[in-house]
Formats: C-alpha cells, structure tokens, sequence
C-alpha cells in the first residue's frame, strides 16, 4: 500500500503529516518484522532497532553498497524512503512508537515520523520544553537538528553546520547562555531571512541546524587536526542523502561555521550535484589551499570579520596540523560575503550583518547584490 502523503516527488507530494489517532495493537507488519508486545516501552527504541533494521534489510539486501563506509545495519536513505513509502500512516506510526530511537536518527525517513519519533524521546528529559522540529535528538552521541520551515515541501533547503565547543545543551541556548551563539538561533534568523529574501517568489524554504557531529572541545590539538572532520564528513554526507532522498528536486545550501567548515572541506567533492552553493565564514580553513582542491562544482563563499580571531589562524597545514589557507584570503578563490555588521567570530548571522542578508539570499536562491565588497579590501575584510 502507498501512502502518497510520505512520497518523496514534488508531483506525488500532497503533505507530509502524520497520523495522530490512536493506532491498534495489532497491525499490518512487514514479513520481517518479529511481534513485539504491545506494551512495549516507548523509550526503548534502541533495543527494538534491530527488528526495524532487519526490515530495512530484507527489503533493500544491497542498500549499503554505493557507499564503503556504511554497513548493513546502517541502509541507504534512498532504500529507507522507498521502505517508508510501501507503508501506510498506522504502520509508521506504530514503527515511531516502538523505535523512536531508530527512526528518529534514519536517514531517508520521512520528516513528520522523525519529528515525532524524536520528540518521543524529548519529552521525558530536560529537553521536553524545547520547541521545533527536530530531525535528529541522540543525547548520548551528542545529536541534534532542528529544522525551520516545511522541509516536507521545501524548493530550497539550507543545511548550517556549527563548530568546535558546540554540544547539545547549548544548541538553543548558545555557549555561555549567549543567544547569538547558539545554532539554533542562528538557522531561525537565516530562515527569516530567506524567507524575507524569496518574498513574491512563491519559493518555500527550510534551513536545518545539522550537529550530527561530534566537534573537538576547545582549541587543542583536535581543532587543529581533521581527524573529527573526517568523521563529520561521513555523518553529514549521509544527512544530506538523507535530503536528497525526500526532497530531490530541492536545491541545497549547505554553510558551515569555525571548525565545520573543515567537515565540509572534506565532504565537498562527494556532495550530490543538489548542494548549489557553501558558505563558509569565521573559517580556520577547509583542508586545502585552493578552492579548486576542494572538487566540488558548487558555488563557494567565504566571509572573515575584522573582529575575527581566526584572521590569525596561519594558513597552513603541517604533519597533520593547521587546515590549509583560509578561505576568505584572497588567494583561496572564493567568492566574498560582505561582513558590515559583524561583530566577532560568532556574529556571521546575526540579525543586522550584512552577511546574513548575503546568504539569505544565496539559500533563496535570489542572485546577493553587489554590496559584496571584495576580500582584499582591506578596510572592510582585511586579511593577514
């Protein structure tokens, strides 16, 4: 049985909800799916995951093969929106009740289950009173996303991904209680943002704050290092197929912010051919010294504040320290994000920067005007 409201294609797509009613003890399983109580604990989502991951298998046995570092029990979000769509609304409403752990984090699933499956999860911790649509919730792992807009339906999607000290208790509030800090503030001001940008267009648009993640604590040896942006890279390539699965006419912007823009240095040449643009700003660099190195056909920008510490980032990369030239130089060849406005290293999408309206714009998918001052001026972008 299809449930169109769950079908990935725009033409297919009527909405994107799902069914609150009460659902019955017994319902209509896949084959491979073992009877599990009733009563069973709607917390215990980890330990049930693998009957829904055998599911997944059995449906799709070569799911995890485009890809080598995924594993069997890890299935393409491709296969696991196809999964989705041959159920209807009380197979997947029970399927949130009995694994909101698993479909909460599966890429591929459809939005409306993983917002419930993960407020699911919310709803008995210190988390409970948080509101918005979250994609992603793995406290353990230290997991999050955070979604503004109707990403069900969405034309254009904006992914931000945030940088080292980031954890999830300070996901909506900011380090050190500062609001302007925080990724989810900052996704909900480019979000406004955008929308205003696109406003007569008939465009809808989702911007996602993306910690799937783990980023290094502090500026230690691990923020100069790649290794934990090589392991970013994998989760957010993987995110974003998740995307493109269920929205793959939709045009993707994918920013990163400090160290993120290293995760993004490693997985631009394996973005699918959907992520249009990077914006990358208050960067120590992305692992190369040219834009060019990076293989990716997407547009590039890059923004640097003078108020900015990671101006005295050397642009270097030595014995597996340092992350290349910093985008923002000149000699890098991105394309310049104005920066009137900004206030420090965390004030890139602050209400009032120039470069929030800048990349407002470029995730609207509107052409950004030309008050984009060149980098090598010095006087609004200097460089050291």
């Amino acid at each position: 049985m299809f449930f169109t409201g769950w079908m990935p294609r725009p033409t297919v797509v009527r909405h994107c909800q799902l069914v609150t009613s009460t659902v019955p003890s017994k319902f209509s399983r896949p084959p491979s799916v073992r009877p599990e109580s009733a009563t069973a604990d709607p917390a215990a989502g980890k330990a049930a995951g693998p009957d829904l991951l055998d599911a997944l298998r059995q449906a799709t046995p070569r799911a995890a093969a485009d890809r080598p570092e995924w594993t069997s029990s890890r299935p393409s979000p491709a296969a696991v929106c196809r999964f989705f769509c041959d159920l209807g609304p009380v197979e997947g409403a029970e399927f949130v009740r009995r694994h909101p752990k698993v479909v909460g984090q599966l890429e591929g699933a459809p939005p409306a289950l993983r917002y419930a499956a993960n407020r699911r999860q919310m709803r008995l911790g210190p988390y409970r009173s948080w509101e918005g649509q979250y994609l992603l919730f793995d406290e353990d792992a230290g997991r999050m996303a955070v979604v503004y807009g109707d990403l069900c339906h969405a034309d254009r999607i904006a992914v931000l991904v945030p940088g080292a000290n980031t954890r999830v208790a300070d996901f909506r509030r900011g380090l050190g209680g500062r609001e302007h800090r925080a990724p989810a503030q900052q996704a909900g001001n480019l979000h406004r943002a955008a929308v205003a940008a696109a406003e007569g267009r008939n465009t809808r648009i989702a911007v996602i704050a993306w910690l799937g993640y783990r980023p290094p604590s502090g500026f230690g040896l691990a923020a100069a290092r790649q290794r934990l942006a090589t392991l970013g890279a994998v989760e957010l390539l993987h995110f974003v197929d998740g995307l493109t699965a269920v929205r793959p006419r939709a045009a993707i912007t994918v920013l990163a912010h400090s160290y993120g823009s290293a995760v993004v240095g490693v997985a631009a040449r394996r973005l699918p051919a959907q992520v249009t643009d990077i914006a990358v700003f208050g960067s120590p660099g992305m692992g190369v010294r040219r834009a060019a190195e990076l293989g990716s056909r997407a547009r590039l920008w890059a923004a640097e504040a003078p108020a900015d510490w990671t101006r005295r980032v050397p642009g270097v990369r030595v014995l597996g320290l340092g992350h290349g030239q910093r985008p923002a130089h000149p000699a890098f060849g991105a394309r310049p994000v104005p920066i009137a406005g900004v206030a420090g290293h965390d004030y890139y999408l602050a209400e009032g920067a120039a470069s929030l309206a800048h990349l407002a714009a470029v995730v609207a998918g509107v052409e950004p005007g030309s008050a984009a001052a060149p980098q090598r001026d010095v006087e609004t972008n200097p460089i050291s």
